[in-house]
């Protein structure tokens, strides 16, 4: 798959692109694009000239695949429950409804049956996704070369496009709660006339309240992205190394990333429902400073 150390870092950082090509364009194997059409990336470069409407296969692949899992999963458990003496499924799948639950009803302030639910679906989707990064980083690119595919990246959420993509999804849901709690006027007021109540600071304020409305979508997908591809980095250097230098440092970093998988869904999830609880909330204005 690659010669040299470099080209082994970028092979395995490379996502599998979908994208489309311009008549004329050179590939990375020098034969010409007779007609503009949508392909399979061969490089890096290619990947890049496709341009934003270009699709990550692999990323999107098993994100869907995990989040089959996870519906599968606690759906074979909830078909299987039992009053009497749960077994191990149930047990876990309990436990994972309790604790979810538990932090929802400490952080948000509202009344929505929607929160919950997708607060699990968060956490269990994120974790499941995360948990990929435990698979060594040279079976699944190495299957996939076999199968004649170029680049595969197991783990979604090392991909900005992944954060991003749940990140916005939140975001959407935070606006369209804030409109409908709060109603047009009472969003738009809020944002004018917060955090000073004077009419003359009002563009002051609509810069902080929209900037900081803003942020919240990016500190989600990049807190997520940050800390999920820095691990896979560093999965990717340590497996350059020799055969019995690997296994002293891989087991340390993968029994690290125990704790720091889990830790990262719980926290994408408890910002989430931090910013819902926010969009819930409507404190309403005092009289206006004259």
């Amino acid at each position: 798959m690659a010669s040299t150390p470099a080209e082994y870092i970028q092979h395995h950082l490379q996502n599998l692109t979908y994208g489309k090509l311009p008549e004329g364009y050179v590939r990375a194997d020098g034969s010409v694009v007779d007609q503009a059409g949508w392909t399979i990336a061969q490089s890096g470069l290619e990947a890049r000239d496709m341009g934003f409407m270009a699709v990550h296969l692999d990323t999107l692949g098993w994100s869907l695949f995990m989040g089959l899992v996870f519906i599968l999963v606690f759906r074979m458990a909830a078909k299987g429950a039992t009053a009497g003496i749960p077994g191990r499924l149930q047990n876990f799948v309990e436990m994972c409804v309790e604790f979810v639950e538990g932090v929802v009803k400490d952080t948000f302030h509202g009344r929505n049956a929607l929160i919950a639910p997708l607060a699990l679906t968060i956490f269990v989707w994120v974790f499941l996704m995360n948990s990929l990064k435990w698979i060594p980083v040279d079976y699944i690119p190495g299957l996939a070369s076999l199968m004649g595919l170029p680049y595969f990246k197991i783990v979604p959420t090392a991909d900005p496009n992944g954060t991003f993509g749940l990140s916005l999804g939140v975001f959407i849901l935070i606006l369209f709660y804030s409109f409908k709690v709060k109603g047009f006027g009472g969003f738009t007021k809020e944002l004018a006339f917060t955090p000073f109540n004077h009419w003359s600071l009002v563009p002051f304020n609509l810069f902080l309240e929209i900037l900081g409305l803003l942020t919240k979508p990016l500190s989600l997908a990049l807190r997520l992205f940050g800390n999920m591809y820095a691990g896979e980095v560093v999965f990717i250097l340590i497996a350059l190394l020799p055969f019995y230098v690997q296994w002293t440092l891989n087991v340390p970093w993968a029994i690290f990333h125990i704790l720091v998988i889990p830790l990262q869904a719980f926290i994408f999830m408890v910002l989430t429902v931090v910013y819902l609880s926010s969009a819930h909330e409507d404190h309403g204005h005092a009289e206006l400073t004259p």
